[in-house]
């Protein structure tokens, strides 16, 4: 119902305006039947509170602001390609923050800009958000951290690596994801196994190495230096890296790509030599993008479950917002992942010839 003001839901719901705003702004010490109340007013009546009633001194702004890295999104941006991680991370966020009658403001955030901190003061300043959601890098951005320190701001870091005492963290085992994708490379008969790691600015990046070069330590296989090349979680690296891979001599039977664009780049570099996966190479990656399902061969990946992480993330903030305080809100959340085993790998040349 357009046109809708709290004047209206007072109303319908009998009691004063007051009454309804302390219900609005989440204030404590409100009893259930005033809160039955006014909620089924303000669901009969459609009301949606404006943001600018919101930003009033003192009163929830009911945003949640989610700070992500400014370089990569432009960069997949430009490339035409999306960014999958942000797409995921913005569903999940926003499927919490409409059940809970919040709005999700997106950010970009540059890491190596010389005002940032200028720029962190000014934005919690102008938006007032009731909670951040910091995507890595920010969530291992120092000066990041010190301006929402600074100005008492409330956030949950995902997938942070540094400082871990500070604000809340949602996260997944990046290391243990990688040693158990190696694993299952190694179990199919692989001995030469290639790996792409991922931008060094990414704490990820070094956990899903340091991963690969566990599981094959454990597993008596060497891992050689000029079979580990650097990418930088683009599909154009994953294309350059696999073709400087595949044609060194010998190459190896598996590559293992730390992010599922660099994995479909090493495919297509596979198919610009001639060679066919996983006949010739066996190609995995990490993510579960949703190409995944849809590449050719479908890709061997860890799913990652970014869009659970910022819903937890959210509801986390919304729960503090709500209750005015954070004595009862988790400060560390762990969420699971899955291998996904596809059609990409599968048991090196040399061994399926002998089983045949």
């Amino acid at each position: 119902m357009s046109g809708v003001t709290i004047y209206d839901v007072a109303a319908r719901a009998g009691v004063s305006i007051k009454s309804v705003s302390r219900v609005l702004n989440g204030e404590r010490n409100v009893s259930e039947a005033l809160r039955g109340k006014v909620q089924a007013a303000v669901d009969d009546l459609g009301y949606r509170p404006s943001l600018s009633a919101r930003g009033l001194a003192g009163a929830s702004s009911y945003l949640i602001a989610a700070l992500v890295d400014a370089d990569l999104t432009v960069e997949h941006w430009r490339s035409g390609r999306g960014n999958d991680y942000l797409s995921r991370m913005e569903l999940g966020a926003l499927m919490e923050c409409r059940h809970a009658g919040y709005h999700l403001l997106v950010e970009l955030v540059d890491v190596a800009s010389p005002n940032l901190e200028r720029e962190m003061l000014a934005m919690i300043s102008s938006l007032r958000p009731d909670g951040l959601i910091l995507t890595p890098p920010v969530s291992d951005c120092s000066v990041v951290l010190d301006a929402l320190d600074q100005r008492g701001a409330v956030y949950v870091r995902l997938g942070a690596e540094a400082e871990l005492s500070r604000g809340r963290r949602v996260y997944m085992d990046d290391r243990r994801a990688a040693y158990d994708m190696t694993v299952h490379l190694a179990r199919l008969g692989h001995k030469d196994i290639g790996f792409i790691i991922g931008s060094p600015r990414y704490a990820a990046s070094r956990l899903r190495r340091e991963g690969f070069e566990t599981a094959m330590q454990r597993h008596g296989l060497a891992v050689r230096p000029e079979w580990v090349l650097e990418g930088d979680f683009t599909f154009q690296s994953g294309l350059e890296c696999g073709a400087r891979l595949l044609a060194r001599e010998p190459r190896p039977t598996a590559v293992f790509a730390s992010n599922d664009d660099m994995a479909f780049g090493v495919l297509q570099a596979a198919v610009r030599q001639g060679l066919s996966a996983p006949a010739d190479l066996s190609v995995v990656g990490f993510d579960d993008a949703p190409g995944a399902q849809f590449s050719a061969p479908q890709l061997t990946t860890v799913r990652q479950p970014v869009a659970e992480m910022a819903e937890a993330a959210t509801r986390m903030l919304i729960a503090i917002a709500q209750n005015k305080s954070d004595a009862s809100v988790e400060r560390v959340h762990q969420v699971g992942y899955t291998l996904i085993a596809r059609e990409s790998s599968a048991p090196p040349p040399a061994r399926r010839a002998a089983a045949n």
